[in-house]
C-alpha cells in the first residue's frame, strides 16, 4: 500500500489538500470521485508500510497537542466548520506524528465518522483520556470548553514532565562523567601502578588485591561493559512485561527510599487531575473510573482504583475502599468523601491536583538538592577507596626502603 497525497476542488467551490492510502492512483481518484470531488492533482509520495511501521512507535510531542486543543477549541468556539478547523491545523502542524493524524481525521470525518472516531484511528496521538472527554463533549454539544480543560490538563502533565527531567538532568550527567572517569582510571592508570609493585616484590594488602583485580578484570574484558547496560536494561523491560515482575517493580517504585514518596505524589496528583477533568466534561462515574485506573502507570494503584470501582458499584461511596488500599493520604481520601457528599466532587479534585503539585515542586527540588551531596559522598567514598588502596602499599615499601628490607624480598 502506498501514499498519496491530492488536490481536489469540493462542490463548494474549495480547493482542498490531503493524503490518502491506496494500492493504487485508480483507487485514489475512485475514492475522490465518489465524494463528488473535481480532481485536480494525484501524486505518490511513498509506502505507507513504512510511515505506519515508524508512526506506531513514536508518540505525539504533549506540547504539540497543547497546541493543536487550545487552536481546536478556538476555532469551534468561532464557529468554524470542524472540518475546515482540521484543514487549518493540519497545515500548521509541524510535528511528524500529529500531522498525518490529523489529516487522516478530516478524511474519516469528510467521510462521515464522528470526530471521537476520527481521533481514536490514533492511539499514539489521543489518549483513552482525550477520546473519552471528546466523546462526552460530541453528545453535550460542549467540545470547545471540553477541549480547553484537555488543554489546560496536557499542560500540567507536561510541566511535571519536564521538571522532573530537568531535575534529573545534572546528576544524570555527574554520575555518567564520574563512571567514565573511574574506568579510564581503572584501564589505563592502575595497572602501570600494579605492574611497579610487582616488579618490586611488595606484599599487596585486601583492598589493594581487590582494586588491581577490578583494574584488570575492566581491561581484559572492558568490551563487556558496552553489553551489560542493554542487555540488562532489556532484561529488566522484559520482567516488566511479566504480571508478577510488573507489580513488583511497581510497588517497589512506590517503596524505594527518597524516591518513592515522589513518585507516589505524583500518581496522586496525575489521579484527582484526570479523574476531576473527566467528571468536569460529564464522563459517566464508572467511565471515568477506568480510565482513572489505566492511566495511572503502576498496576498497585490501579489495583486501589479497580477496587473503588466495585465499591461505586454496590453503591457504596469512592473514598472508603481508596483509604483503606493504604496508597492514598487521608487527606486525599478525606476531601473526596466531601466532595461526594456535597456534590462538589470535581472541585474537591482540582484542588486535590493542584496542592499535590505543589508538593511535588517541592519534592523535585529537596530530591535535587539531596542527591547533589549524596553523589559528592558517593565519589568521595570511591576515590577514598582507591587512593588508600594504592597508599598503603606505597607506605609499605617507604618503611621496606628505610630499613633495608627490600632487597631480602
Amino acid at each position: 500500500m502506498a501514499t498519496f497525497a491530492y488536490e481536489v476542488v469540493d462542490p463548494g467551490g474549495r480547493t482542498l489538500k490531503g493524503r490518502t492510502n491506496a494500492d493504487t492512483e485508480e483507487q485514489v481518484i475512485t475514492q475522490l470521485q465518489q465524494r463528488r470531488y473535481l480532481i485536480t492533482k494525484v501524486t505518490r509520495v511513498g509506502s505507507a508500510g513504512s510511515t505506519d511501521l515508524f508512526l506506531k512507535f513514536k508518540k505525539v510531542d504533549l506540547q504539540a497537542l497543547v497546541v493543536f486543543s487550545r487552536q481546536f477549541a478556538t476555532m469551534i468556539n468561532a464557529g468554524v466548520a470542524m472540518s475546515r478547523c482540521l484543514d487549518v491545523l493540519a497545515n500548521q502542524a509541524h510535528d511528524p506524528v500529529l500531522k498525518p493524524a490529523i489529516i487522516s481525521a478530516r478524511q474519516d470525518l469528510l467521510a462521515g465518522s464522528t470526530l471521537t472516531e476520527a481521533l481514536s484511528r490514533h492511539p499514539n496521538c489521543f489518549s483513552q483520556l482525550y477520546l473519552s472527554m471528546v466523546r462526552a463533549a460530541e453528545v453535550g454539544g460542549i467540545l470547545d470548553s471540553t477541549l480547553n480543560r484537555l488543554a489546560v490538563f496536557l499542560e500540567k502533565e507536561y510541566e511535571i514532565r519536564h521538571k522532573v527531567k530537568a531535575a534529573m538532568m545534572y546528576p544524570m550527567v555527574i554520575l555518567v562523567f564520574s563512571l567514565l572517569l573511574t574506568a579510564g582510571l581503572m584501564i589505563f592508570i592502575l595497572p602501570k601502578f600494579a605492574e611497579i609493585f610487582v616488579q618490586l616484590g611488595v606484599d599487596l594488602p585486601l583492598p589493594t588485591k581487590i582494586l588491581f583485580f577490578i583494574s584488570k578484570m575492566l581491561q581484559n574484558y572492558w568490551y563487556v561493559l558496552l553489553f551489560v547496560p542493554p542487555v540488562g536494561w532489556l532484561a529488566l523491560r522484559k520482567y516488566n512485561q511479566t504480571t508478577r515482575g510488573r507489580r513488583q517493580l511497581d510497588y517497589i517504585k512506590l517503596k524505594v527510599p527518597v524516591a518513592g514518596p515522589l513518585v507516589l505524589k505524583m500518581a496522586v496528583s496525575r489521579f484527582a487531575r484526570t479523574f476531576g477533568t473527566l467528571t468536569n466534561s460529564g464522563v459517566p462515574m464508572m467511565r471515568a473510573l477506568g480510565i482513572v485506573a489505566e492511566s495511572t502507570g503502576n498496576v498497585i494503584l490501579t489495583e486501589a482504583i479497580n477496587s473503588a470501582m466495585n465499591a461505586v458499584r454496590e453503591g457504596q461511596q469512592i473514598s472508603a475502599p481508596l483509604e483503606e488500599s493504604g496508597w492514598f493520604p487521608s487527606m486525599v481520601c478525606q476531601m473526596i468523601d466531601i466532595g461526594e457528599e456535597t456534590g462538589r466532587l470535581s472541585e474537591m479534585l482540582t484542588k486535590i491536583s493542584d496542592f499535590y503539585d505543589t508538593e511535588v515542586d517541592a519534592a523535585i527540588k529537596g530530591l535535587t538538592a539531596m542527591i547533589e551531596p549524596i553523589m559528592i559522598v558517593g565519589l568521595g567514598i570511591m576515590v577514598g577507596f582507591i587512593a588508600i588502596s594504592l597508599m598503603t602499599p606505597i607506605f609499605a615499601l617507604q618503611h621496606a626502603l628505610a630499613t633495608g628490607q627490600l632487597g631480602k624480598h
